[in-house]
């Protein structure tokens, strides 16, 4: 079996400062994303060790660690490749993205606060979410707690924002709201126009 791996950034750990610092970053990457892949293998492991001796009364909280660790690598993947140095983060005003963005929102304008506010908002530990929603041809925003609950099966990331306080507590302490505000600043609009355009073409 092929186990999951640790990405590597596409950038320093000190490339998003000051919005976000290296030592958060390089904890971020190397303890807890290291933590959700190492969680995952464990976990379809123990799967196949199931399956190989028919013996599935446990399949249950398997189940659940693959679901949680699943996400959580997947999302953390999401994250990295979503954010870039400040000097390279330009905000879309034409294009197909935002051309959506407007239709579904109204403007960037009020896309960005019903994002923030979901980030700001997410209970407990969790991510906001921009996804693209394939039956109703449309981007939602979403909060997802932990990694895995309160989304929309069937939707695609294609932006999203770490809010557990393992992302920002180092420099932010529990001021999430002002994590938020300032992480626009890194977003990687190139990469999120990308994935929109793949996840639209492809789904619907």
């Amino acid at each position: 079996m092929e186990e999951y791996k640790l990405p590597e950034l596409p950038y320093a750990y000190n490339a998003l400062e000051p919005y976000i610092d290296e030592a958060t970053m390089r904890l971020h990457h190397t303890k807890h994303h290291q933590a959700y892949v190492n969680g995952l293998n464990a976990a379809l492991k123990k799967l196949k060790e199931a399956q190989e001796k028919g013996d599935f009364s446990s399949i249950q909280p398997i189940l659940r660690q693959i679901a949680f660790h699943g996400s959580g690598h997947t999302m953390h993947c999401i994250f990295w490749s979503v954010m870039c140095p400040p000097q390279k983060s330009k905000e879309p005003t034409s294009g197909k993205l935002h051309s959506q963005i407007v239709k579904d929102f109204g403007s960037m304008e009020s896309f960005k606060k019903t994002f923030s506010e979901a980030a700001k908002a997410v209970e407990g530990n969790g991510w906001a979410v921009l996804a693209w929603e394939p039956i109703g041809k449309r981007l939602l925003v979403l909060q997802a707690e932990n990694h895995q609950k309160l989304v929309v099966q069937g939707s695609v990331p294609i932006l999203v924002l770490d809010v557990w306080e393992h992302a920002y507590y180092l420099k932010y302490q529990n001021n999430r709201a002002a994590y938020v505000d300032g992480w626009w600043n890194v977003v990687n609009w190139q990469e999120v126009e990308r994935r929109f355009e793949v996840v639209k073409n492809g789904l619907g």
